[in-house]
């Protein structure tokens, strides 16, 4: 017979306003839930020897085979990089059925939200079968605004403009929205501030940090030398790289691997990174350094996992082939066919004039400018700057075949369909790109996620409505 036990912490919405703590008592009577007090506990350490041993100690033997430690601590390097340090604010429910769901609200010391959903078995020991993470809003208590869906195109019109209004008004985003149908702007808007200290507005050619949104381009290049015939996906990484440190690395890992994020190689974030002055990081090359050392997190094809290394890799290997700068090729041979002219790869030091500031809040009403949190200059990974309109070329120049994306494949992508976000501390950014529907949604933001990326997601949904 199945139990099901469905606790609702209602009362703790309202002590999270009030900033009291939240009543935790329930989770410290259960092995599972003192699982999940021990998973924060070694997560704040800022350890990751301690937080491999909760790994090994807590997590059940089907998930240690689903996925194994290493891969995990190189995702929570990248949570700690955009969180810091994660507070619980929320006990939102204990589910007890098939399995153990402990879901719950916490807040990073940057200010972020996180809605953690931690999974255990049910008998004793209740170990971990593993968690979803996902971004999500600060509590709003039990109001919150309420929009129709939009059945025609003046409605979703309407719509959006409402919406965004409200964000601002709550002061959860600044940025630019561009929505074009056909490659025609229906609806284009900036808010909020580029420069807070000097009180300078956003406005739609205002250019922003992209984070990864530039792998895409990345993509297109690697692309181009296939084409050429300059390079192969079966072509191994020693190949063009052949005093690379990790020599397994250099000798298994293709280029495939490397642009499916099917390499094992892991990403330049962890506590030598962020304890290096980001002055320091002016090349692509400056950034492999940090990973190229690092033992390869699986055999290469036989999982997925997200890497930016892997992506320093590829610009690595664009520099090699065409003797070029990685930030020259793609400016001659991407953007400018694209006549792309506002999109670049621009050092902090050195932006041209209505490029935004990022900001972040950290645990505090004001917001702080993100220059000591990313470094100089962008690599291939991520971290060059585009305005809006630049992005709505680059979709133009990808539907009409000018600029293409190469599939797992090799080849130029058959569907047209894309997708990609970007985002670290004050950065935010979304590209929806869809040829069937005829819409294209850029959302670029300069506060932290999910600011662009929830409110490109809610744009999409209402656009899915319209009947005309």
């Amino acid at each position: 017979m199945k139990i099901l036990i469905l606790i609702l912490m209602t009362f703790s919405i309202a002590s999270t306003i009030f900033g009291q703590s939240p009543d935790l008592s329930e989770l410290s009577e259960m092995e599972g839930g003192r699982r999940v007090l021990e998973y924060f506990k070694a997560f704040n350490s800022g350890d990751e020897q301690k937080l491999k041993e909760f790994f090994l100690n807590n997590l059940s033997t089907e998930a240690l085979e689903r996925r194994g430690v290493e891969p995990r601590l190189e995702f929570h390097k990248q949570v700690r990089a955009d969180f810091q340090t994660l507070e619980i604010k929320d006990l939102v429910s204990v589910k007890i059925e098939d399995v153990v769901d402990i879901s719950l609200l916490v807040q990073g010391r940057t200010g972020g939200w996180l809605a953690y959903t931690f999974t255990f078995e049910t008998a004793s020991p209740q170990k971990l079968l593993g968690w979803q993470i996902e971004p999500t809003e600060a509590p709003q208590g039990n109001k919150k605004p309420s929009y129709e869906n939009p059945k025609t195109k003046a409605e979703f019109l309407s719509t959006v403009e409402k919406y965004l209004s409200d964000l601002v008004a709550e002061d959860k985003f600044s940025g630019v929205v561009l929505v074009a149908q056909d490659d025609k702007p229906i609806f284009s808007k900036a808010y909020g501030e580029a420069d807070k200290e000097k009180k300078l507005p956003n406005n739609l050619d205002t250019k922003f940090n992209l984070g990864s949104i530039n792998k895409m381009f990345t993509r297109v290049a690697i692309g181009q030398l296939v084409q050429q015939g300059k390079i192969s996906f079966e072509d191994k990484l020693g190949k063009f790289l052949p005093d690379y440190p990790n020599t397994k690395a250099a000798e298994k890992v293709t280029i495939r691997h490397l642009i499916t994020m099917k390499s094992g190689i892991g990403d330049f974030f962890g506590e030598k990174f962020f304890s290096t002055s980001k002055d320091k990081f002016r090349q692509n090359s400056d950034y492999i350094p940090f990973f190229a050392d690092q033992p390869l997190a699986f055999e290469p094809g036989t999982k997925e996992q997200y890497s930016n290394g892997g992506y320093v890799l590829l610009g690595a290997i664009i520099e090699k082939v065409t003797g070029q700068s990685y930030y020259d090729y793609v400016r001659e041979n991407i953007f400018k066919p694209a006549e792309m002219t506002n999109t670049d790869s621009f050092e902090t030091d050195q932006t041209p004039p209505n490029t935004a500031n990022g900001y972040f809040k950290q645990n505090q009403p004001a917001w702080t400018n993100n220059i000591n949190t990313r470094p100089a200059r962008g690599s291939s990974a991520g971290g060059g700057y585009s305005n809006a309109n630049d992005l709505l070329k680059f979709s133009v120049a990808l539907k009409s075949g000018k600029l293409t994306i190469p599939d797992d494949e090799g080849k130029p992508r058959k569907d047209s369909n894309l997708g990609m976000a970007g985002g670290s501390i004050g950065i935010n950014a979304l590209f929806l790109m869809n040829k069937q529907s005829g819409y294209t949604i850029i959302v670029l933001s300069n506060y932290d996620p999910p600011s662009a990326e929830r409110t490109g997601g809610q744009i999409r949904d209402w656009l899915r409505q319209i009947k005309e």
